[in-house]
C-alpha cells in the first residue's frame, strides 16, 4: 500500500524523533546496560501494541492505530499481525549496544536515523535518475550527505580523532549499499543500517 507524501513525511518525522536514542546512548554511556533494558522494554511494549491493533485491541491497539494507523505502508487486517518499522528501529538499537561501544552504538544509529529519512524524502520527492529496487541516485546521495553529517556531529561531540572521519564515511556508504539492496538482504534497513555501520567502525576503531 503506497502512502502519501505528507503521510510520508509525519513517518519520518517519527523516525527523526527517535534521535533521542542516540542521545541516551551516550549519556548512558557509563551504564550501557541501562540503554540495553530501556530499548528492550519499548521494542516489546512495541511488538504487544502491533500485535493488539491488528486483533481490534480496545486499549494499546486503538491508540497506536491513532497515532500511527496511517502511516503504515502494509494495510492491517484484523488478525494479521504486521511489524512496522518502529520495531526493526528499536531492535537495531538494543543489538548495536550489545555489540558495540556507545560512540558506535550512537553513531550507527545517527546514520540511520537521519540517513534513511532523508533518502526516502529526497529520493521520493526529487528522485530522476533510478537504480536498482527502484531507488533513485538522488535518495542514495541524500542518505550519504546526511548519515556523515550525522556521524561527523557524534565524532566531533565525543572527541574522537580527526582520522577516523574518513571511516566514518566509509561506513556510511555501507549503510547506503544496505538501504539501496534491502530487498536482496531480506532484513529491514532500520534493522541493517545500524549493524553494517557499527561492524565497520568497530573494525575501524579496534584495527586501524
Amino acid at each position: 500500500m503506497s502512502i502519501s507524501y505528507f503521510e510520508e513525511i509525519k513517518r519520518k518525522a517519527v523516525h527523526l524523533s527517535s534521535l533521542w536514542m542516540v542521545a541516551a546512548t551516550l549519556l548512558l554511556a557509563e551504564w550501557q546496560y541501562v540503554s540495553c533494558i530501556v530499548f528492550f522494554l519499548l521494542l516489546l511494549l512495541t511488538l504487544v501494541s502491533e500485535h493488539d491493533y491488528a486483533n481490534g485491541g480496545k486499549y494499546l491497539g486503538r491508540l497506536y492505530g491513532k497515532l500511527f494507523g496511517k502511516m503504515l505502508r502494509n494495510e492491517v487486517k484484523k488478525g494479521q499481525w504486521i511489524v512496522s518499522g518502529g520495531a526493526p528501529v528499536l531492535a537495531a538499537a538494543l543489538m548495536v549496544n550489545i555489540l558495540f561501544s556507545p560512540v558506535i552504538a550512537a553513531s550507527s544509529l545517527a546514520v540511520m536515523l537521519t540517513g534513511d529519512a532523508a533518502a526516502a524524502l529526497i529520493g521520493r520527492k526529487f528522485g530522476r535518475r533510478k537504480l536498482v529496487n527502484n531507488k533513485s541516485l538522488e535518495g542514495v546521495i541524500s542518505f550519504v550527505i546526511a548519515g556523515f553529517l550525522a556521524v561527523s556531529i557524534v565524532f566531533f561531540v565525543t572527541g574522537i580523532p580527526g582520522k577516523y572521519f574518513l571511516w566514518g564515511f566509509v561506513a556510511v556508504a555501507v549503510g547506503a549499499l544496505a538501504e539501496l539492496f534491502q530487498k536482496q538482504l531480506i532484513l529491514d534497513d532500520n534493522f541493517t543500517i545500524p549493524l553494517s555501520c557499527g561492524s565497520v567502525l568497530f573494525l575501524a576503531f579496534h584495527f586501524l
